[in-house]
């Protein structure tokens, strides 16, 4: 699918200086529709290169955003990864890494510090998509003055468009298909909303205990099973779909990755990425390293939304839930 020709503006700080980019992947034809792609964004090209580069560690100033494509990491990517990680969280920049479903555990672990955003298996658009919400996410820029309203306003505007790009690109491919929507999904990209909280009095009581896991797993079970007779983007609900996953590990006391977590969430590897950002920032899931190996690390319920879940599957009951 032909990339779109926008016109951006320049992309500068109030100050008008122009906002670099550093870019660091092997594949060259990709390199170069990223180039294009932060050129389009009205974005400055500082320094573009493979991944050699990057492991290098030559002193130099990586810009206010930097795009790393690393599908197949290596010890020595992994250790580049995780400095870059970590100098990007003190520079105040931000960083885009893109890569494979298979390496996404490991990504994931590299990057601790700097609340990246991750893309697996990209397509273009959403390389594109990625790029408009690190500028709107920058210090400084103008985009930070938009009410909360806005700005979530602003990020389903986008995730709209990627799911439309998304189904495009299929068709573009396959020629469509019989009960394919035009439009874009029913996914929603927002924060949870401050009414998922247990109101003051409900606090004081003790918690009921979790569910057996059993059930949440049959739960989960028959939200799955819809996608056999439905298009699956009818009931599209990560934020929940992740909730349930996490408060079944909780019960069972296992930990669960984010390649599982992403797989449990019913949608696209990326999206569901964005979803897990978003809950870790609204303290509802939890990043927790993993001792043996600094490298990796898991998502887990926090203690506030185990104690939601708990209260919410001791209202609706088990025979309810058991038709969900």
């Amino acid at each position: 699918m032909a990339q779109a020709d926008f016109a951006y503006a320049l992309a500068a700080d109030p100050a008008g200086i122009p906002l670099g980019v550093s870019i660091f992947a092997d594949d060259a034809r990709l390199r170069g529709d990223m180039e294009d792609d932060v050129a389009q964004a009205g974005f400055t090209l500082l320094h573009t290169g493979g991944l050699d580069e990057l492991m290098a560690g030559h002193a130099r100033s990586l810009g206010e955003l930097v795009l790393v494509d690393c599908p197949q990491p290596d010890g020595k990517a992994m250790a580049a990864l995780t400095r870059l990680d970590e100098r990007v969280s003190r520079s105040g920049a931000r960083l885009i890494v893109s890569t494979s479903m298979e390496y996404l555990d490991t990504v994931f672990g590299c990057c601790s510090q700097s609340k990246p955003q991750f893309l697996v298996n990209a397509i273009r658009a959403e390389r594109v998509i990625a790029l408009g919400r690190a500028l709107a996410d920058l210090p400084n820029m103008r985009l930070r003055e938009l009410s909360e309203d806005d700005r979530l306003n602003l990020l389903r505007l986008t995730e709209q468009v990627g799911r439309i790009a998304e189904r495009l690109d299929r068709m573009d491919k396959s020629g469509g298909g019989w009960g394919q929507r035009a439009g874009g999904g029913a996914f929603r990209f927002e924060s949870p909303s401050e009414g998922w909280r247990a109101e003051p009095e409900l606090i004081r009581k003790p918690r009921p205990p979790l569910p057996d896991a059993r059930l949440v797993r049959q739960v989960l079970a028959h939200r799955r099973a819809r996608a056999k007779f439905f298009d699956g983007d009818l009931f599209a609900d990560p934020a929940w779909d992740m909730l349930l996953d996490l408060t079944a590990a909780r019960v069972e006391h296992a930990r669960v990755s984010v390649t599982s977590l992403c797989i449990a969430s019913g949608v696209p590897p990326t999206t569901a990425l964005r979803w897990i950002g978003q809950m870790v920032d609204a303290g509802l899931f939890v990043r927790v390293e993993d001792d043996a190996d600094r490298r990796r690390a898991f998502i887990e319920l926090s203690d506030k939304a185990a104690d939601a879940m708990a209260r919410f599957f001791a209202e609706v009951g088990k025979d309810a839930l058991a038709m969900a």
